[in-house]
């Protein structure tokens, strides 16, 4: 459940980014407010419940890489977007899935058969339902980036997992520090940039949706991830991300207007059947 909870929140990003990147938002400030603010909400809810922020030094080296890895995920993707088209974009970072098996490989760790079934149709899937338009000028620096943006995530997932350093640690104190190291990463980012902070944040509106997107595809999308990678391993957690895609579609068609296409119809179809082979194939 963490883990289709993980995608589903993450796949939320276009009901709450879309409107403010029309309304003239910068991607910079966006991003630097979607973790602000949750880096508030998320503190002030474990304050509430008088839980440590205490961590040593060894610990918080590692948190440190594992918040520069997903503030990096977002800036490589959403960098991505400047040379190749969003959907397609989300096909590659969609590669993650098959990063993390390679890495669970190259750890000794081999995932049965049917995950990695279930991953390539997942992967059919997302590329049925973000293939570009005929026409479409593709950029190698945009898939790139976007590969990038997929191995950072990887990595992410594996270290949660794998490491004995942080295995203490809560998923609240885990997510927590992550959203403070990429609120620094992208404040930092808009001040070398020059990007105004507040461009673009007017109305009560943008600040709703600013709220929205701190709170479910940020927020919540990295303490179920983390819960998730931890209770049935980042490549089982990777293949659930399939809700992903599969939310932002449905968001698009049933909030935006946007065509639902036959491709769309099978990608999602096919995405759901995977995901419900690899729940059904387990014996516990």
């Amino acid at each position: 459940m963490a883990g289709a909870a993980a995608g589903i929140s993450y796949g939320l990003n276009p009901l709450f980014g879309k409107p403010l990147l029309s309304g003239g938002v910068p991607v910079l400030s966006m991003l630097f407010f979607r973790y602000a603010i949750s880096v508030v909400i998320l503190g002030l809810w474990m304050a509430c419940r008088h839980e440590s922020f205490r961590v040593n030094g060894r610990e918080m080296r590692l948190l440190l890489v594992l918040g520069c890895l997903f503030a990096a995920s977002s800036v490589f993707l959403f960098e991505s977007y400047r040379f190749i088209p969003s959907g397609l974009a989300t096909t590659f970072v969609y590669l993650y899935p098959v990063f993390v098996a390679l890495i669970m490989v190259g750890l000794h760790v081999y995932p049965k058969w049917q995950v990695w079934l279930c991953i390539a149709a997942t992967l059919a899937g997302v590329v049925l339902l973000s293939w570009p338009a005929a026409g479409v000028e593709i950029h190698w620096i945009g898939i790139v980036l976007a590969a990038m943006s997929a191995l950072s995530y990887a990595i992410y997932l594996v270290i949660v997992n794998r490491s004995q350093r942080i295995r203490h640690i809560s998923e609240h104190l885990l997510t927590f520090y992550g959203l403070v190291v990429g609120a620094v990463a992208f404040l930092a980012y808009l001040l070398i940039d020059g990007t105004p902070v507040l461009q673009g944040i007017d109305t009560a509106s943008e600040v709703l949706n600013l709220i929205g997107l701190a709170v479910f595809p940020t927020m919540i999308a990295m303490l179920t991830i983390a819960l998730s990678t931890r209770l049935i391993g980042p490549t089982k957690t990777s293949v659930l991300g399939a809700f992903e895609p599969v939310t932002a579609i449905m968001v698009g068609t049933l909030v935006f207007g946007e065509p639902l296409t036959v491709n769309i119809i099978a990608g999602i179809a096919i995405c759901i059947a995977a995901v419900l082979f690899m729940i059904l194939s387990e014996k516990k």
